[in-house]
């Protein structure tokens, strides 16, 4: 039987109903009705609870749920008196300190006082060998060597053909001594106790030669017979020339490769 909607009873408020009626495809469809009733609203509200604080939530269907806040040490919660909120404060106080310097025999403590007087703590200097440690005033102290440097003397004495440099302390005990040793063709005498005169007992001899490159040679007579190329300069247009790039034999000098046409060629040789 078919029913109009003019024939349904209207209700007045969501609990008078049960179920509300509609529609699928072919079908009338039955739907509870808290399937389709308004959404629960909350309100939020902060309130003192001695030294603690609630925050209590309430919902538009009368339920509740509250979160209480317990104060701490230290910690104080006051709620604004509105309901809108609360103030978390901290009470604890911080302690003082102060810092002085006591004499403590031969050493000085540093002392750090509290002025709750329950954490104070000292650190002592010690005075080590040849240190003194000096209060001043509490806020000062003087550190201090006893200590007393050495002396030295600096002289030569002759030592045959040789002569020697000597490093005498006042006190006797940190002497040392520096030989200066003759070598050949060397003289070397003590003219005084801060003088020293070093001579050669040898004539030394620098021969030049000069050349001009040709292109084609390598080879070249010095005039004399050094030791070996560390008793030669080599110059090639003005160029000195690595000893690493020729060799000497005998009166000889070699060059690693031929001299450019034209090079001027300079060669000095100590005997």
């Amino acid at each position: 039987m078919a029913v109009k909607f003019s024939q349904f009873t209207a209700g007045s408020t969501a609990s008078d109903i049960d179920f509300v009626v509609g529609y699928k495809s072919t079908a009338n469809v039955r739907i509870p009705i808290g399937l389709v009733t308004a959404n629960t609203t909350y309100t939020v509200a902060t309130a003192q609870s001695g030294s603690n604080e609630t925050l209590t939530l309430t919902g538009s269907d009368a339920s509740t749920d509250v979160i209480t806040f317990t104060a701490g040490n230290d910690i104080t919660l006051t709620d604004d008196g509105a309901g809108n909120g609360f103030t978390i404060a901290s009470t604890a106080t911080g302690d003082t300190y102060d810092l002085n310097a006591t004499t403590d025999g031969s050493n000085v403590d540093l002392n750090l006082t509290s002025g709750s007087g329950t954490d104070n703590s000292t650190v002592q200097l010690t005075a080590g060998s040849n240190i003194t440690l000096t209060r001043n005033s509490a806020n000062e102290i003087t550190i201090a060597s006893t200590a007393s440097g050495d002396t030295y003397d600096l002289n030569a004495t002759a030592d045959g053909s040789n002569v020697d440099l000597n490093l005498t302390s006042g006190s006797g005990t940190d002497n040392s001594t520096v030989q200066f040793t003759a070598g050949t063709g060397m003289t070397l005498t003590r003219t005084g106790a801060q003088e020293i005169t070093f001579a050669s007992a040898a004539g030394v001899t620098m021969t030049t030669a000069s050349f001009t490159g040709n292109g084609s040679t390598a080879t070249y007579a010095l005039g004399a017979t050094p030791t070996d190329e560390n008793y030669t300069m080599a110059y090639i247009s003005g160029v000195y020339q690595l000893k690493s790039s020729y060799t000497v034999s005998g009166s000889n000098i070699t060059f690693d490769t031929n001299v450019p046409n034209g090079a001027s060629i300079e060669i000095i040789t100590t005997t």
